[in-house]
């Protein structure tokens, strides 16, 4: 298991909406669409994937802050916190028109990332089933790319009485709007107990502020 913490409660700065909304038992979504115009002419110009691009600044982000890496352990009913969050993702099968998730660790080196997501879509491609590891792999978000449309909204239901903390991001293709500028759909959904409207601003935020910083250093 990755190196975590555990978080007191009692010194919890959102205890108060933590304990409420764990009663409660609902999360939170929103959908944001982000021009991603220097950052796709970066990537085309300097001959990267603007997919693992897209990864790797979400991956970022949500290492940026503990909320984004809080984790609910219903066997001790403990809040934890990991060092670390990695991504599941996906590689999509033409062929059967099915998907299999496989993991890749986060590394802030994006040539170090950007390797071991490459070797690890490799193995997926050749292992080819739908083969989740939850228990050897506790401290990842779900990352899922939907191609196919660049949508407006996306929401995503958990079963009622679940206290799932760990972040799933969604994003969509981009489209290029009437001024000439691609923008993108990307969505969050988080607990409510640990997140609220500000962190999930925070987060678009911060990505692009990433975002902006990545294209200088790497163009």
């Amino acid at each position: 298991m990755e190196n975590y913490h555990e978080v007191d409660i009692e010194k919890y700065y959102r205890r108060g909406p933590y304990e409420h909304f764990s009663a409660v038992k609902c999360s939170t979504s929103m959908t944001n669409r982000i021009d991603v115009t220097n950052l796709y002419n970066s990537a085309k110009s300097n001959g990267r994937r603007f997919y693992i691009d897209v990864l790797y600044l979400i991956s970022k982000t949500l290492n940026s802050r503990e909320d984004y890496r809080l984790f609910y352990n219903y066997q001790n009913n403990k809040l934890l916190c990991f060092d670390k969050i990695n991504p599941t993702h996906y590689v999509f099968f033409e062929e059967s028109e099915t998907c299999t998730p496989f993991y890749s660790e986060y590394f802030e080196d994006y040539d170090k990332f950007k390797s071991g997501v490459e070797a690890d879509s490799a193995k997926a491609r050749e292992k080819g089933v739908y083969d989740l590891q939850e228990q050897t792999h506790p401290n990842w978000f779900d990352a899922s790319c939907n191609k196919w449309l660049s949508y407006e909204s996306m929401s995503l239901e958990l079963p009622d009485g679940y206290l799932y903390f760990n972040p799933i991001v969604v994003w969509g293709s981009y489209r290029r709007e009437d001024n000439g500028r691609l923008t993108m759909p990307i969505s969050i959904r988080l607990n409510h107990a640990v997140a609220d409207g500000y962190l999930i601003a925070k987060f678009f935020i911060t990505f692009e502020k990433e975002m902006n910083e990545f294209i200088a250093k790497y163009n």
